[in-house]
């Protein structure tokens, strides 16, 4: 019961993660009691349990998990952070809830996932339970199904998407699984109940059975709309009002509210497209135009059936379209025309939008062929154009349909009329804006009039739809001449029309009312309209011609001839605006008097005519009262103005009458319903006054008046005709001046600029200067609204004129227009013009355009000029090209209709001939400026080829490309280009300057846009997969563009885009998503909207100084403009736009003069530590790219902030690369005098380096390199060593550049290579550059393999890593490369290694191809050194050498300034032990890094060499017998073929290819088989070992996740890896040579296998699990028992300390330990005690006992205490015997325990008193063991006696003696002589003074002055060989003790796999041989050689040396030490110097 009470004392969520079950039901009770009393839903009590929801609903035990999934569901239901855990629940659901037998269970999983949807996760859900169709287990996928119908159900078709679901449909309906079927049909009759037949495509093909069934069950659902029985939590409110409203008895409204919301989901989006092209019959191009009219109708028939799919896949279907368009408009057979006009609506429904191109060249003909009256021919015809309108919009085929509808004949015009109207009903408002309506409805009018009566039907019936679409308020402007009759006709056909967009385009005309802000409700046409227009259709400028405001266009100058007035009394109700503009009658004069006498003073109308001037004065004067008076209803404007112009009217002499007149016609204008009638009356007479000094303001002022009420545009017009027909000069000029200031009153809506650009250009043509000033002067204002283009009407000037004008607009420029103030008030519907400020003047500037005369040139476009065009010979198609140009030029501006000049023009843009692309892209500019908007017709067809055209590899064609599609999107707008699918097509193409040139443009066209096409969505995945690219631009350009797409489609769509790619990619892009969402522009309305303003319209793209800020990246927006036209417009707005990028450098330049004084760098301490630190916590990016992206240089550029000065950093980080040069300047100027500074920032440094790397400028790169050479002697002045983080983030960057094409950078790169060695290991250098010569670039691989051979003959073989066999198969390679040389740098560092090596070469190449091997042998052969002459040479070369460091530090390779010691070394341990030194297995290799890096400045002396025998050296050695076999096969004399062929089968075992795995495993299996071949692999497990669980690694890291990879295959490797490991350790002789850290690992491996929980998901995956279960029992069964147990406790404690480690590893690891406690009384004699006590010794120090009573789990402890009972039992006391290889007892409780556990189990006769226990452990042991201590110094003493061990024998007593100082070690001395005890006290006193003074010993000392230092790595411990007081060596097996103590106390035990040193005691009887690992194998093979010496060479101690360190690589784990060890080398070198 004891351990219950423990887990109730538990916090609730510990007890929910208990591993007991009742504490977690327990758990599990309590959470839900709590997380009910909850109620505030934001309380951070939820967050507690953040994290365990997920446990709650996968527990493994179902009682349990049922209160889990409660527990779980009202935590859903109530936590405010609930949605965090969306993912990681409901998969948890689907995978671990969903198969459980228990309804209840499943009931609750998925009352769980309905409720994430509440709380608005439907997505996560949706898209976890589709994942959950995939599974393998129908259980699990009915229930997904289940519950995706009951969502569907509850939440509606709005909530849950219903595509993906109808997608993988049929799939379900072909499970095998019954239920699975059932639950298919289900869901299919649920979603058929909310989109009916829209199904019926995608389940076409299923079972015909199954559609049958389904068809049934369709039938019988109720017709009715289905509404939602659940909301979100947003849309609760709404529910709530739903059931008052049903309780009201009234749910009509709300009900029908939502009905209307449910999304339409289109049939066609669900289907599959279909590829029809490559199916074309192969003769159907010939057929077609065969005589015989059958093979023609065999062509079509053909091609019908292929159109016949629903959906079509995109495709250049240009040549089947002119083909059938031939058919319809030529062929004489009407079968055959019906015929292909079917094959033409097929393609038009299959293709949708992407048919839209091919739109522009089949509408005319089909129109022209209704003249056909065949019922079935003008019905298919019908069909077709219907088909073909819903793919373009009317927009785009408007000027075909206009020009057919002049056609005489009466059918052609009746279809033509009935085709608008259908179109119409297409159409709403918005799509059918005034500047379309006009057109058409002015071709209608001509129609209702036609004499056939057919052709009049159709005209009405489209004028009443025309009606219906827009309201009679937009349509009524164009029906002013039409009688009344006619009006009711067009009303009552607008009745009757239905429109296609139902309800809500019906109510148009009557929601037009209730549009405008409540206020005056009142428009004219124009603003009302066009607030809608202009809200939904985002198209800049050139989309629209003028509005509604010219509308009173028609009956211009007095044609009064609407009768009766019958409009305006049809329209008071509008308050009058539209009954001016139907104009009234004009009157006689009679009427005109009696009008006026009925409301004037008798006297006023009698004094009117008077002679003087006097009573003409008063009689104004009344007149002017009453008018004041009158009331607006009841004013006579005609009447009242006809009375001022009667004589003398306009004629008056007296300028006060004069006055008092024009004042009171403003008057009336103002007061009165002023119409154009009356306006024409006056007009004459004010525009004759304005020049009048006195008279000509209140002209003015009258005109104005006027203009407010009859509209500008028409005021302007009428009173510039007026003027301009005068001679007066005066007259003109102040007209002109009045109109300037009237268009900056009224705004520029509307205005005809045409009509008065001829009276301008008089006006500029006059010979009085005034004249010509106003007009320059109204040319201004008139820029100001229509932009640039308002030049083009100028071009023919004079220059001198030309220069005027061009000041002018550049006064202008920049500047906006003002804000109307007038005319507002009349013009718009809302009180504020928010809505259309911004886009009026794009009206009128487009106007310009507009209304330029346009030629028509289509008739010179003829049929051979186009193939001309098409010519096979080049110079024939530029001649076609020149004539093209020639035609264009000349007519300056053309009509839309060019023939078949775009069909040409399109083959030419991928010409082979480059010349001819850029003249096509320089006319298709031409062409665009020539065509205006119309242009937009052709984007699809002529605009998407420029677009393609971006990705040619010549920077120039693409230029011009840009520029091209620059100057057609400023005609167009960007709607046209983004609508469909054409640009995201393009940006698919994998074309890196496709891509980068694409997403440049568009991210600088996006920002500038209020909206976008819905189609903008469909380029975000290839947006994405640009973000991935290869290509660093590429990459750039789409992080540059992604803040503009989210601008438009918003953050949710874009991230919700990332659901289709990979995993790790989806990370990357969510994260660039975020920091996009951070950049991203605020508001994307108003960026466009101030753009529009001051542009006008015609120059959307032109300048746009406004748009700059938006634009994140700067630079390249201004650039890529070259069109020279633009560059007037550009001048300005480039300036701007540079100015707003380039922030921080104008910065820098105004304040050139701040302080540059003071240091570069600031020394922050630890700074350096602290990045390193982040780097590897992940904090910040790994500094790791191919091209560097924004976010690294951001990154460093953050870091560098606290570090480097800040005008340094701006000059580092400009745009400019000659700030780059500045900035190194001044580095290297600081270089000397701020060494600290630049140490404490290499990192940052060698990182900015990096950067410029990148950099494509030479002198930038030059300069770097300069640096980087001055830099490296300073550090290896310094004695600075380069961290692993610097090294790596610099090393890969350099190597890249030495493969630069030029020579002189090659060299400095090697050059800084060679200097880096000083600062960092040439070992591990050598990988890096290893990885170089795996690079694309032949230059860098030759310079790469060169440098390797350079490190191989300066330091010798031990730099190749990871072994030399490896680096060198590696190198051996590139023999075989395609590049010469390549090849030769390959060959030349073989001979290197061959030269310093011998034949042992071909041993570690391995096999070679014949050719390669000849190559290689002919090469060894021609190098005329010898192997054996190598070491010598070098030895003597080094003096030499050494000099000339300092004198010359730039030497190159050939004489390097390397370090000495470690060529010393090299030499060295050649002559001493060729085989040892070289081949040494990579833990035992010297460790160069300190050897070389700490010598390399110090001047050393060759010491005299004592001079041996070597001979006896290579005499076999007595080694014992030991139980295994070496392992290396570097050390096996017979390294013979066959052990080549094992190892390379081995290699292949880990290879990344699984059948390569599985065939080299089979092949090991073989061998492993037979008995007598298995003993081949002897000497080979433990690298067969390695490469196995490195194999496991990779299947459990990389083939698991791949979802492309078959799991049969990865089963089969599985099976196959297994059952080579059962094979293998069958064969207990083979099992035991694995050594502890192979071990290690490969138990890692296997239960990691074990708890994959992915494996359990595959079919066979128990199996497997089994399997392994079985391997891992064999596997502590044979395995030597030492190894395996210690390999567990590694393994134990590291899972222990690990926090990612999961507990049931733990808990496996702990499995296996008490199987091998249960094994112990059979293994204990075979045991290495000494050495399983040493690691549960380190286990105990790591964990003591307190710490490990902290674990969730008490089973450490208990294992623990198991293993050592066991331990003490089988041993007894004996048992504190074995202790001896530990070096401080005290360090952990191990000994105390032991003794306790003695004490309980020995009777108290053998225990020990209490008071010793506690005088420490050391005492225990020596009193336990007397006799033990007394053999121990006997064997001593033995060793001191030994000639041979003597050394060792002192070091040992001085260590003894150390350790237990009353130690009484007199009876030894007492037995021996005199001088035997002195020379015992003089080797302990030499020792001692050796320890203690660390080398503080005079130098006098007789070997020499200069003694050579050897440093071993500065972790672990200084060595020093320091020559004793007689001129004695002290031998290294002192060193060798110390070396083992001192990394036990940096815990170096507990590191990598074989880093475990076998630290075999010297106190234990050398004669046992207690090594068991092949790391102690090789240990004893060089102890003994070692012992074979008295006196030792320097190479022995080295080669020693360096395999007792070669282990101890990895930095220790305890710091304190490590610094305490830093100090001390400090000492040694302070003292050295």
């Amino acid at each position: 019961m004891g351990d219950d009470s423990e887990w109730l004392k538990l916090p609730v969520d510990q007890k929910c993660e208990h591993k007991l079950w009742k504490a977690r039901l327990n758990g599990y009770e309590e959470a839900l009691k709590i997380f009910q009393k909850i109620r505030d839903e934001k309380s951070p009590e939820w967050s507690k349990f953040l994290g365990l929801i997920k446990k709650f609903v996968t527990d493994s035990n179902a009682v349990v998990q049922l209160k889990g999934l409660e527990a779980a569901l009202v935590y859903v239901e109530n936590a405010h952070v609930a949605g965090k855990t969306t993912g990681e629940v409901v998969s948890g659901v689907v995978s671990k809830v969903f198969n459980q037998p228990k309804a209840k269970a499943k009931e609750l999983g998925i009352e769980i996932c309905l409720m994430y949807i509440e709380i608005e996760k439907g997505e996560t859900v949706q898209e976890e339970l589709l994942k959950g169709l995939d599974n393998k287990n129908p259980k699990i996928i009915v229930a997904c199904i289940e519950t995706l119908r009951k969502a569907l159900s509850e939440f509606g078709s709005k909530i849950i998407l219903l595509k993906p679901i109808i997608k993988v449909l049929p799939k379900l309906f072909e499970s095998r699984d019954k239920g699975v079927r059932d639950e298919a049909k289900l869901i299919a009759v649920e979603i058929y109940r909310w989109i009916r037949d829209v199904l019926r495509p995608p389940l076409q093909n299923i079972n015909s059975v199954q559609l049958k069934e389904l068809e049934e069950e369709w039938v019988k659902l109720p017709t009715g709309a289905p509404k939602p029985t659940r909301f979100l939590r947003s849309q609760q409110e709404l529910q709530a009002k739903l059931e008052q409203q049903q309780s009201a008895g009234g749910d009509a409204e709300g009900g029908g509210d939502d009905g209307d919301e449910v999304p339409q989901i289109d049939a066609y989006e669900l289907l599959e497209a279909v590829e029809i092209l490559s199916k074309l019959p192969k003769d159907f191009y010939d057929k077609i135009e065969a005589k015989k009219w059958q093979e023609r109708k065999e062509a079509l028939e053909a091609v019908e059936v292929l159109v016949k799919n629903p959906k079509l896949e995109a495709g250049d279907y240009a040549d089947l379209v002119k083909a059938l368009k031939k058919v319809v408009g030529k062929d004489t057979n009407v079968m055959l025309v019906a015929l292909a006009a079917k094959c033409l609506t097929g393609l038009a429904v299959g293709l949708r939008k992407k048919f839209g191109q091919y739109a522009g060249h089949v509408v005319p003909t089909i129109l022209e062929k209704f003249k056909e009256k065949k019922p079935q021919v003008v019905q298919a015809l019908q069909e077709a154009i219907d088909a073909i309108f819903l793919t373009t919009t009317l927009q785009n085929i408007s000027e075909d349909v206009l020009a057919v509808m002049d056609n005489k004949n009466p059918t052609i015009k009746q279809q033509t009329s009935l085709f608008i109207a259908r179109s119409f009903r297409h159409c709403t408002a918005s799509t059918l804006p005034k500047s379309l309506l006009k057109p058409f409805c002015a071709g209608l009018l001509k129609h209702i009039n036609d004499s056939a009566p057919e052709v009049r039907d159709a005209a009405f019936e489209a004028l009443g739809t025309a009606l219906k679409v827009v309201g009679e308020k937009a349509v009524n402007p164009f029906l002013v001449d039409v009688d009344k009759l006619k009006l009711d006709r067009i009303k009552e056909c607008s009745e009757k029309v239905e429109l296609v967009h139902g309800k809500k385009a019906g109510s148009a005309a009557e929601k037009k009312e209730f549009k405008p802000v409540p206020g005056r409700t009142a428009s004219s046409g124009a603003a009302g309209d066009k607030d809608t227009k202009d809200l939904s259709v985002p198209k800049p400028g050139p989309l629209k011609k003028a509005p509604a405001t010219k509308a009173g266009g028609p009956p211009k100058k007095g044609k009064p001839s609407a009768p009766g007035g019958a409009g305006s009394a049809g329209n008071k109700n509008k308050k009058g605006l539209e009954t001016k503009e139907i104009v009234e009658p004009e009157l006689s004069i009679e009427v005109c008097e009696e009008k006026a006498s009925a409301v004037l003073p008798a006297t006023c109308i009698q004094l009117l005519d008077s002679s003087n001037w006097k009573e003409r004065l008063a009689c104004m004067e009344e007149f002017q009262k009453a008018v004041e008076l009158m009331d607006r209803t009841e004013m006579p404007c005609q009447a009242l103005v006809r009375m001022l112009a009667k004589k003398p009217g306009w004629k008056e002499t007296n300028f006060q009458v004069m006055q008092m007149k024009l004042h009171i016609v403003a008057l009336i204008a103002q007061k009165g319903n002023f119409s154009k009638t009356s306006a024409q009356i006056v007009l004459d007479g004010l525009v004759d006054k304005i020049g009048d000094v006195k008279c000509g303001n209140n002209a003015k002022e009258a005109m104005t008046a006027i203009a407010e009420a009859c509209m500008l545009p028409w005021t302007a017009e009428q009173v510039m005709s007026m003027a301009f027909s005068q001679k007066n000069p005066k007259n003109q000029s102040e007209t002109l001046n009045w109109l300037s200031n009237a268009i900056k009153e009224f705004g520029f809506s509307g205005l005809n600029v045409k009509a008065f650009i001829s009276n301008v250009k008089t006006a500029l043509a006059a010979t009085n200067p005034a004249v010509r000033t106003s007009a320059i002067t109204l040319l201004g204002v008139m820029y100001l609204y229509v932009g640039p283009s308002l030049r083009m009407f100028f071009e023919d000037e004079k220059p001198a004129l030309l220069s005027q004008i061009d000041a002018e607009f550049e006064k202008m420029q920049g500047q906006s227009p003002p804000a109307p103030t007038r005319g507002i008030s009349k013009h718009s519907t809302s009180g504020t013009d928010e809505g259309e400020d911004g886009e009026e003047p794009d009206d009128g500037g487009n106007d310009v355009v507009d209304l330029l005369p346009r030629t028509e040139i289509s008739d010179k476009i003829t049929s051979e000029l186009v193939s001309k065009i098409g010519d096979k010979n080049w110079k024939i198609r530029k001649e076609g090209l020149d004539e093209v140009a020639g035609i264009i030029n000349e007519a300056k501006f053309i009509q839309p209709n060019i023939g078949e000049l775009p069909t040409a023009l399109k083959g030419r843009l991928n010409d082979s001939n480059k010349i001819l692309v850029q003249q096509t892209l320089n006319i298709l500019q031409q062409l665009a400026v020539a065509m205006g908007p119309n242009i937009k017709q052709h984007v699809k067809n002529l605009g998407i080829p420029i677009i393609t055209v971006l990705g040619d590899s010549k920077n120039n064609v693409r230029a011009a490309a840009l520029a091209t599609v620059n100057a057609w999107a400023e005609q167009t707008g960007m709607k046209e280009w983004l609508e469909g699918e054409d640009l995201s097509e393009e940006l698919k193409r994998e074309n890196p300057f496709l891509r980068q040139e694409l997403l440049g443009w568009l991210a600088e066209k996006l920002p500038t846009l209020r909206s976008t096409p819905t189609d903008l969505i469909l380029c975000v995945p290839h947006l994405y997969s640009c973000l991935e690219d290869r290509n660093g631009d590429v990459r750039k350009k789409a992080q540059d563009a992604l803040p503009f797409f989210m601008m438009h489609l918003g953050y949710e769509k874009m991230a919700k885009a990332t659901g289709k790619l990979k995993p790790t990619s989806k990370d990357q892009v969510l994260a660039m998503l975020e920091k996009a969402k951070a950049n991203m522009p605020a508001k994307p309305a108003a960026p466009a909207k101030a753009t529009s303003k001051p542009m006008g319209g015609s120059a959307p793209a032109k300048f746009q100084p406004a748009s700059a800020p938006v634009e994140d990246s700067v630079s390249s927006t201004v650039e890529l403009k070259p069109d020279p036209k633009k560059a007037k417009a550009l001048g300005v707005s480039s300036k701007a736009k540079s100015a707003q990028g380039k922030k921080v450098p104008s910065k820098t330049s105004l304040k050139e003069d701040e302080d540059k004084s003071g240091p570069i760098f600031i020394v922050v301490p630890n700074g350096k530590e602290q990045r390193i630190k982040d780097e590897k916590g992940l904090k910040v990016l790994k500094w790791n790219f191919t091209t560097p992206r924004d976010e690294y240089i951001e990154q460093l550029k953050t870091q560098m902030s606290s570090c480097v000065a800040k005008w340094l950093q701006d000059e580092m980080f400009h745009s400019d690369f000659q700030h780059h040069n500045k900035a190194l300047a001044v580095m290297v100027d600081h270089l000397e005098s701020e060494k600290e500074g630049v140490i404490g920032c290499l990192d940052l440094i060698l990182k900015w380096l990096t950067l410029r790397f990148f950099d494509t400028n030479t002198s930038v790169l030059m300069k770097a390199l300069e640096y980087l050479k001055l830099l490296f002697t300073l550090l290896s002045e310094e004695e600075y060593h380069l961290t692993e983080n610097e090294a790596s983030s610099f090393i890969p960057y350099l190597i890249l550049k030495v493969g630069e094409p030029k020579d002189v950078i090659r060299k400095d790169v090697r050059a800084i290579l060679n200097r880096m060695c000083l600062v960092y290991p040439a070992s591990k250098m050598f990988p890096f550059i290893m990885e170089g010569t795996k690079s694309k670039n032949s230059k860098q691989r030759a310079e790469c393999l060169e440098e390797l051979g350079c490190l191989v003959e300066s330091y010798g073989m031990n730099v190749c890593q990871p072994t030399p066999g490896k680096a060198l198969k590696e190198i051996a390679i590139h023999i075989g490369d395609r590049d010469n040389t390549v090849r030769n740098a390959a060959l030349n560092t073989i001979v290197t290694v061959y030269n310093v090596h011998g034949d042992q070469v071909f041993k570690l190449i391995g096999t070679l191809s014949e050719k390669d091997m000849s190559m290689l042998e002919e090469r060894i052969k021609r190098s005329a050194k010898r192997p054996s002459a190598a070491p010598v040479k070098q030895v003597e070369e080094k003096p030499q050498r050494t000099q000339s460091i300092s004198s010359n530090a730039n030497m190159l390779r050939k004489g390097p300034a390397e370090d000495m010691s470690s060529k010393l070394n090299q030499a060295r341990s050649m002559s001493g032990h060729p085989e040892a030194a070289q081949m040494v297995r990579r833990e035992f290799q010297l460790d160069l890094d300190e050897i070389e890096n700490d010598n390399g400045t110090v001047q050393c002396e060759m010491p005299e060499l004592v001079q041996h025998k070597l001979d006896d050296i290579f005499e076999p050695v007595l080694i014992p017998e030991p139980k295994i076999r070496a392992v290396s096969p570097h050390f096996d004399d017979m390294h013979s073929n066959t052990a080549s062929t094992i190892n390379f089968i081995i290699s292949q075992v880990a290879s990344g290819d699984i059948n390569t795995s599985i065939q080299a495993l089979t092949q090991i299996d073989e061998v492993l088989r037979q008995e007598d071949k298995a003993e081949a692999m002897s000497g080979h497990i433990d690298q067969f070992l390695i490469a196995t669980f490195m194999q496991l690694r990779l299947i459990y890291n990389t083939h698991m996740a791949d979802e492309k990879l078959e799991k049969d295959e990865i089963i089969k490797l599985y099976s196959c890896i297994i059952g080579n490991m059962i094979s293998l350790f069958q064969i207990e002789s083979l099992a035991r040579e694995a050594s502890t850290g192979v071990l290690k690992d490969l138990m890692h491996g296997l239960i990691t296998l074990m708890l994959d929980s992915r494996i359990e998901d595959l079919e066979e995956g128990q199996q497997v699990i089994r399997s392994v279960n079985l391997l891992v029992v064999k596997v502590l069964e044979k395995s030597d028992q030492t190894n395996i147990l210690s390999a567990l406790l590694v393994l134990l404690q590291d899972s222990l300390l690990a926090t990612a480690s999961s507990p049931k590893f733990s808990e496996l690891v702990m499995k296996c330990l008490w199987r091998m406690v249960r094994l112990l009384p059979d293994t204990i004699n075979s045991i290495n005690l000494d050495r399983i006590l040493l690691d549960i010794h380190i286990f105990m120090k790591v964990f003591p006992k307190e710490k490990l009573k902290q674990c969730k789990s008490e089973f450490p402890i208990r294992t623990l205490k198991t293993l050592l009972h066991t331990l003490c039992k089988l041993k007894g006391p004996k048992i504190l015997d074995h202790l001896t290889m530990i070096d401080n007892k005290n360090e952990s409780e191990l000994e105390a325990h032991l003794c306790r556990m003695m004490k309980h189990s020995m009777d108290q006769s053998g225990s020990k008193s209490d008071k010793e226990t506690e005088k420490g452990a050391s005492r225990i042991d020596e009193k336990s063991s007397k006799a033990k201590v007394n053999d121990f110094l006997a064997e001593i003493f033995k060793k001191i006696g030994s000639k041979e061990n003597t050394k060792e024998g002192l070091a040992e007593l001085y260590e003894y003696k150390k350790k237990y100082s009353d130690a009484d070690i007199e009876p030894f001395l007492k037995n021996s002589s005199q001088f035997f005890q002195s020379y015992v006290e003089r080797g302990l006193r030499v020792i001692e003074m050796e320890r203690e003074g660390k080398g503080r010993i005079p130098t006098s000392t007789g070997i020499s002055s200069q003694v050579e230092v050897t440093c071993v790595p500065a972790p672990t411990s200084t060595v020093s060989s320091i020559g004793n007081t007689n001129g004695e060596e002290v031998g290294p097996s002192v060193y060798l003790e110390r070396l083992k103590i001192l990394r036990q106390r940096c815990g170096l035990d507990n590191t990598k796999q074989d880093d475990r040193p076998p630290l075999t005691s010297l106190l234990s009887k050398p004669a046992v041989p207690t090594v068991a690992s092949s790391t102690d194998m090789l240990h004893s093979k060089l102890s003994q050689l070692r012992e074979s010496r008295e006196q030792h060479q320097h190479s022995d101690l080295d080669s020693n040396q360096s395999h007792s360190s070669g282990t101890m690589t990895t930095s220790s784990s305890s710091t304190a030490n490590i610094d305490d060890l830093k100090k001390r080398l400090e000492r040694i070198k302070s003292s050295r110097k």
